[in-house]
């Protein structure tokens, strides 16, 4: 179920404009308006989950495909062999901003560690 104040939900719904990199039937894949690396990705399920804290038993399949997603995505662009990264933010503190599950697939330029 969407949320109607959820700006990821909005773009499933294509209320809001989003450059969509793949669509199928569980998953939309679009670029980061303010991208953090040369790739940024940020992968959703179509189904309202606010938190990855918020799977279930039903949904965590979800998990799998976001990832798989992340993946094919990855190939695509031609960083699957150098290396991506692949963040999930839970809460505030974990610096959650868009409280609609989703990932970040970064890549195109060596990943500092710690992140920042």
């Amino acid at each position: 179920m969407a949320d109607t104040g959820c700006v990821f939900c909005r773009i499933i719904k294509k209320e809001l404009p989003a450059k969509v990199v793949f669509e199928n039937e569980k998953v939309l894949a679009f670029e980061d308006l303010k991208p953090q690396a040369p790739i940024h990705i940020i992968i959703v399920p179509k189904q309202h989950i606010p938190k990855v804290s918020d799977l279930e038993e039903d949904t965590k399949g979800l998990a799998g495909e976001l990832v798989l997603t992340a993946n094919a995505i990855a190939a695509r662009k031609g960083i699957d062999k150098s290396g991506y990264r692949i963040v999930i933010n839970c809460n505030r503190d974990g610096g959650q901003l868009v409280f609609h599950l989703h990932l970040h697939l970064l890549g195109g330029r060596t990943m500092a560690w710690p992140p920042g």
